[in-house]
């Protein structure tokens, strides 16, 4: 199991570092599998580089077995010659593995249902058969030289002894790393702690989380399995896959960097985030949230008097994150009627203009009572500003 980094200095609330789990980026996989996604060969590589760019440490594949085209693309990523690691997710069977390490991708992720419903929904397999199909398939990869990563779906409807016969039986064939998956989104961060933690002391091999966002816990169960001893954590961007997806790459990198500023700044181009969601929701047609993390119009903006009076002062007083470490700016709104004065003076500054708090406060009473009956625009704002100024320079 790879090592945990412990030393003082870790995160904010004083708890002990630990190194950061290697993200695998789904996009190209589970981002697939969203309704709107149809991406050309073209656009693979384009959001492939980016990724790369960004500093992603692993890439996974739609599966070779797909169809001729995904088999065609995986071979094209694999040699693109990225930094990223590439991975391809196939079923338990060894025709799928054949494939897949012959597009030359330097891992495979190998997956089957373990829970009642997927036995009996999906494959039919009982457990002792899926423990067979390993035995055939993670030989042959291991064998084949490339990292190996083997995962039961549906990985918290399943019962624990299950799943540790399971996983026994991968490790002892060779397996890199098992995975937990969560895959209709039923998991409560508590419950994912408790079966990452039990993995992860009783087996000697990595463990890596995958998390659908059906009731919106997917960031929060990552988090949660990370903490427990996950050392890898499936995103993609935006969170696209499956139904309504699962970890977001920004909502993720968010969360990290509350916990440990620094190193997710060595580790990545927090720069390119903004960039890359924008791209993807292009391809797909789709706006970025509104309320994205990080990269959402509302991310950085402050409203309310008290809240801007004091980000004016020290920006951390509201903010758990530095928009200035995304390349982003943060928004004072003015015109409406929570405005406050110290909001109106610091718009006015940014006009040039030295407005006193006497006059600041005149114009942020107008605003109100204008607010209170129509929109108000922020070009009527400095308009009042500006008349501010020139009844000063009238009565002089």
């Amino acid at each position: 199991m790879s090592d945990l980094q412990a030393s003082s200095g870790g995160s904010p609330r004083g708890t002990m570092r630990r190194r950061l789990p290697a993200i695998i980026e789904s996009t190209l996989r589970e981002g697939e599998q969203f309704f709107g996604a149809d991406f050309t060969t073209s656009q693979k590589l384009r959001i492939a580089r980016l990724l790369d760019d960004f500093g992603v440490e692993y890439l996974e594949l739609t599966s070779p077995m797909a169809s001729p085209r995904s088999r065609e693309d995986c071979a094209a990523i694999a040699a693109f010659g990225l930094n990223a690691r590439t991975l391809t997710h196939t079923r338990c069977n060894l025709g799928d593995a054949r494939m897949a390490v012959e597009t030359g991708v330097d891992g495979v992720h190998i997956v089957i249902g373990a829970s009642p419903q997927l036995r009996r929904a999906s494959h039919g397999f009982s457990v002792d058969e899926i423990i067979g199909r390993a035995g055939e398939v993670i030989p042959f990869l291991v064998e084949a030289g490339v990292e190996v990563r083997f995962s039961t779906e549906d990985s918290m409807r399943t019962a624990i002894g299950d799943l540790l016969r399971i996983y026994e039986r991968a490790v002892d064939l060779g397996v890199h790393r098992i995975g937990v998956a969560d895959t209709v989104g039923v998991g409560r961060p508590r419950e994912i702690h408790a079966l990452v933690g039990r993995l992860a002391s009783t087996l000697d091999v990595d463990v890596e989380f995958h998390g659908h966002n059906d009731t919106g816990c997917a960031i929060a169960n990552a988090f949660c399995a990370w903490e427990a001893g996950a050392t890898h954590i499936d995103t993609s961007v935006l969170g696209i896959g499956e139904r309504n997806g699962i970890t977001s790459l920004g909502g993720w990198i968010a969360r990290m960097t509350v916990e440990d500023r620094d190193q997710v700044r060595e580790r990545y181009r927090l720069d390119l985030l903004a960039g890359l969601e924008r791209e993807v929701a292009g391809l797909l047609g789709v706006e970025v949230p509104f309320n994205a993390c990080v990269t959402g119009s509302s991310a950085f903006s402050h409203k309310a008097g008290i809240h801007t009076k004091a980000v004016l002062a020290d920006p951390s007083a509201y903010e758990c994150l530095d928009p200035a470490d995304f390349g982003l700016n943060r928004s004072i709104l003015t015109a409406h009627r929570l405005t406050g004065w110290n909001a109106v003076r610091a718009r006015a500054t940014e006009l040039g203009i030295e407005l006193d708090e006497t006059r600041a406060r005149r114009v942020a009473a107008e605003v109100k009572r204008l607010a209170d009956v129509q929109r108000v625009d922020a070009l009527q704002l400095d308009g009042l500003i500006m008349s501010a100024v020139q009844t000063v320079e009238v009565v002089r």
